[in-house]
């Protein structure tokens, strides 16, 4: 979304300027000629943007020379300051309170649940007796998850009290986010969802709430949940479609979202669909361009145009592709990447659409989360719902080398 947003921005004819507490996190990014598109911006200002009491009033001062229009972020952990920014400022966005309660998993479960949405059983600890004793309670197997990360950071299945010990122990290690954010220490344990997992891609604007449509997702093997794929739309039959879209926009309606893009996860329980967790922001792993190949709506730009205060246009048009599919490569270990081949296939196959993969000299560690990615495949296909065999062929084809194996070799 980093990339996506600011070229959404610019397409819809508007400008912006750029706060951030770290460049560098940005100009590392680039490569050769490449600039981040964030760093288009008209302006770069440094903000210490951890920091509301600071951040209010220089925003208020830039604001006044400036004359902003909107506020809005694509990271994750910005999301409750944009929306607090936005009602200072006066300007168009969602209910602060509202956005707190979605991005925080504890809050959101006891939402739904005040809401009377069917959850699963859970409850909340901060220190390990705490989970030890609510563990105890729930019963093995069960999820334990940070309340206030993303990208499926830290997420495991546990099946006894060891291996909730090494969960609780990796969760307590990260006090402090990828932005420099001081985390919370609750943890969130939950009841094992079992099932098929999809998510639900909406608009809401005013308090109404519009499904785009529903994408699949796949994931990798236990303990972790790591998304290995989507397709969208999600090969399901209308009732399932109807159960899991009402059940996302009662979800939205528990936290109170009242204007955004908002992705919401859910499992196809044998019991009926059910909330994984609501993201009031449009969806990551590409899912928004699978949506825009599919349907014509980009979501991106919908997103910048609601924090204008503009109505979207979210019609749905025929593009010509029945299916829009994205695939990822996992490490099969953690090293340092040599190279990786099976890539001329990906160049010239008329269905792929977008492909990267990890140059040489790239260092990745486990796959435990969406952030170990060594790259991706994107597949259309326009006459029906292969796209997702397709694209996890694909990356099937390819194969990852390691410098330890080939100095191995050499030696």
């Amino acid at each position: 979304m980093s990339s996506l947003l600011p070229r959404a921005i610019r397409e819809a004819g508007h400008r912006f300027t750029f706060l951030t507490r770290n460049l560098h996190h940005y100009l590392r990014q680039g490569g050769g000629d490449q600039v981040h598109p964030i760093l288009t911006a008209d302006n770069v200002i440094t903000a210490e943007t951890n920091d509301l009491d600071l951040l209010l009033p220089q925003v208020q001062r830039l604001h006044e020379v400036l004359r902003f229009d909107g506020v809005v972020t694509s990271c994750d952990y910005y999301l409750g300051t944009v929306a607090r920014l936005a009602a200072h400022l006066g300007l168009p966005g969602s209910r602060p309170q509202a956005v707190e309660y979605a991005c925080r998993k504890d809050l959101a479960r006891r939402r739904m649940q005040a809401a009377g949405l069917p959850s699963p059983r859970f409850a909340t600890a901060g220190d390990w007796p705490g989970t030890e004793a609510a563990a105890r309670t729930l019963g093995y197997p069960l999820v334990l998850k940070p309340v206030d990360l993303c990208a499926g950071m830290f997420v495991r299945l546990v099946a006894d009290s060891t291996e909730l010990r090494e969960a609780f122990e990796a969760i307590d290690a990260f006090p402090v986010n990828a932005r420099g954010q001081q985390r919370s220490p609750q943890v969130l344990l939950e009841e094992v969802l079992v099932g098929p997992e999809v998510s639900v891609e909406t608009v809401t604007v005013n308090d109404r709430t519009t499904v785009l449509g529903v994408t699949d997702k796949s994931l990798a093997g236990e303990p972790w949940f790591v998304e290995t794929g989507h397709m969208f739309p999600a090969a399901l039959d209308a009732a399932t479609v109807t159960a899991v879209s009402d059940m996302a926009v009662a979800a939205l309606a528990a936290v109170g979202f009242d204007r955004g893009v908002a992705h919401t996860e859910l499992r196809l329980t044998a019991a009926g669909p059910r909330v994984v967790e609501v993201n009031p922001r449009p969806a990551g792993n590409q899912i928004t361009e699978l949506v825009r190949r599919a349907t014509g709506v980009d979501l991106p730009m919908v997103y910048a145009q609601l924090a204008l205060g503009e109505q979207p246009d979210i019609a749905v048009t025929d593009t010509g592709v029945r299916s829009a599919a994205i695939s990822f490569l996992l490490p099969p270990r953690a090293g340092t990447v040599a190279r990786i081949d099976g890539t001329a296939t990906l160049a010239t196959a008329e269905d792929v659409v977008d492909w990267a993969v990890k140059p040489a000299g790239h260092l990745t560690g486990d796959a435990v989360s969406n952030n170990a990615y060594l790259g991706h495949v994107m597949t259309v296909d326009t006459s029906g719902p292969g796209a997702r065999a397709r694209a996890d062929a694909l990356i099937a084809g390819l194969g990852v080398r390691y410098a330890d194996d080939l100095a191995g070799a050499l030696a």
